[in-house]
């Protein structure tokens, strides 16, 4: 048996600074004990832990096909438990350093097998009892949304880091990558900032560029909503994935709501999404003004740029309220 670590230090070295509430309240306080108990199981792997947790995922469709308020009580909380264990993959990597490439592909794959899986079994299975081929259109919704949901937060993660190299080649040869304001503290200022630089997580002094400054003086008391949050490592993108499947797999279930349950959480993701959609708008508008002050008049002239600086893409970062520490870490701001 490994060394056996202490539930602070689980916490410290394997929770995210900011995270979605479901995963804060109702999921990290088990998954904490879980890992304290199995960490010290050579055997027990990440990509074990995910394989475990598709597994249990394939049982909670098998409970939700049958389609009897029985089955869809421990589907749900068969659902629950497969979350909690492909959480646990994350923490015992990171914990442990075990992380690798595939088993984040592995990971990303398996969870979006299980939500279609899962979609299409809860919703034939009520189709099969009730006849109403509403079911079968909500099980498209679902897959739909989950899908575009993820796919977005892919090409928001391409779109800022595209801006980041540009405005870093565009600042000349020798200028440090910049970094977004809401990358130098946990919490974020209302409204507009000024010129400022911080120092990173390697010590290096960087620049400091405020592309989502309109946004956050349009909406100062969502800025605000969003720091007090922070303060208790809940993400202020409130209905987000894990929300999402949470209450069509969970909650529906439990409540026997099923259609109305999944058309609400379809509403409230997809307000989510419009929102940060919205957000990253304003911030290629900002970016656009900030490019054309250091001489740059268009996206063509920005891409040259970039390439004739040699200018390579940074690491991808799918949520900038997913960034951690090891991105940035207790900086320093100059204005």
């Amino acid at each position: 048996m490994a060394q056996r670590f202490s539930l602070g230090e689980i916490r410290t070295r394997t929770y995210k600074d900011r995270d979605a509430w479901w995963t804060v309240w109702l999921v990290d306080p088990l998954a904490s004990r879980l890992v304290w108990l199995v960490a010290p199981v050579g055997w027990i792997t990440p990509n074990l832990l995910t394989m475990g947790a598709f597994v249990l995922g394939l049982v909670a469709a098998a409970c939700f096909a049958v389609g009897d308020y029985p089955w869809l009580v421990a589907g749900a909380l068969v659902f629950h438990l497969s979350f909690v264990l492909d959480c646990m993959d994350g923490k015992i990597a990171r914990l442990k350093g075990t992380g690798s490439v595939f088993g984040s592909w592995l990971d990303y794959v398996f969870d979006r097998l299980r939500v279609v899986v899962c979609a299409v079994a809860l919703m034939a299975g009520q189709y099969a009892q009730t006849d109403n081929i509403h079911y079968l259109w909500m099980a498209g919704v679902v897959i739909f949304l989950d899908g575009f949901r993820y796919l977005n937060a892919l090409q928001m993660g391409k779109v800022k880091n595209d801006m980041r190299r540009c405005l870093e080649a565009a600042q000349g040869e020798g200028a440090a990558p910049p970094m977004f304001v809401e990358e130098t503290d946990a919490e974020h200022p209302v409204g507009a900032m000024g010129a400022a630089t911080a120092t990173d997580g390697t010590g290096a002094e960087r620049p400091v560029v405020d592309v989502y400054g309109d946004f956050r003086t349009k909406f100062g008391a969502f800025v605000r909503l969003r720091n007090m949050l922070v303060r208790q490592r809940i993400r202020a993108h409130l209905f987000s994935g894990i929300e999402f499947q949470m209450f069509v797999f969970i909650i529906g279930p439990l409540t026997g709501w099923i259609i109305p349950v999944t058309i609400l959480s379809a509403v409230l993701l997809t307000a989510f999404e419009l929102l940060l959609i919205y957000k990253l708008w304003t911030a290629t508008r900002s970016y656009s003004r900030q490019l054309a002050a250091l001489g740059v008049t268009s996206e063509a002239q920005a891409e040259a740029v970039a390439a004739a600086a040699g200018v390579e893409p940074v690491e991808q970062v799918d949520d900038a309220e997913q960034l951690g520490t090891d991105t940035v870490a207790r900086p320093t701001v100059r204005h």
